[in-house]
């Protein structure tokens, strides 16, 4: 397989990329299999771009013996941390802005998903889609806290009325 990747990059322009979700529950032959099909000649040519996405479990397992020879070939690292409710909040605004309808969800509504996503960017659009969903099922143009209370059946927080002093 090796020589028909080498052939590939050979006469092509095009590289591939192997994707990988999950990868922290790949089998440890098939990921040090992995680095000996995406390498030639010492490490010198790259026949295959392997991009690993997993959990922390994945950077645990690369200090592992058998995953050594791996994690020191490994060029970029990108660790995600849980983000702030700031950082939630900036990409979900984004995301509106980049789908044409920034004021779509209520500021409100915003607020609490960002409070509700953990600070976990899956949750949080996972959340806002099937909003979106059910918006979409109610031909609505705004969607605001009404709804996630009534598809995630909470009852919305009792505003208490404080007496002005």
């Amino acid at each position: 397989m090796r020589k028909k990747w080498k052939a590939h990059t050979e006469t092509s322009l095009i590289r591939p990329v192997l994707l990988i979700d999950e990868a922290q529950e790949m089998n440890s032959a098939v990921l040090s299999e992995l680095r000996i099909l995406a390498a030639g000649q010492l490490d010198t040519e790259t026949y295959l771009t392997v991009v690993l996405a997993g959990d922390s479990r994945l950077i645990d397992r690369f200090r592992l013996p058998d995953l050594v020879p791996l994690a020191s070939r490994i060029r970029t690292r990108l660790l995600l941390e849980y983000a702030s409710q700031e950082e939630l909040r900036e990409v979900l605004q984004c995301v509106l802005k980049k789908a044409g309808n920034p004021n779509l969800l209520s500021t409100t509504l915003q607020n609490t998903l960002v409070e509700h996503s953990a600070g976990n960017y899956r949750v949080l659009m996972m959340l806002a889609g099937e909003l979106l969903m059910a918006a979409c099922e109610r031909e609505m143009t705004q969607i605001d806290e009404k709804l996630y209370f009534e598809l995630y059946n909470t009852k919305a927080p009792k505003r208490s009325a404080r007496k002005p002093g």
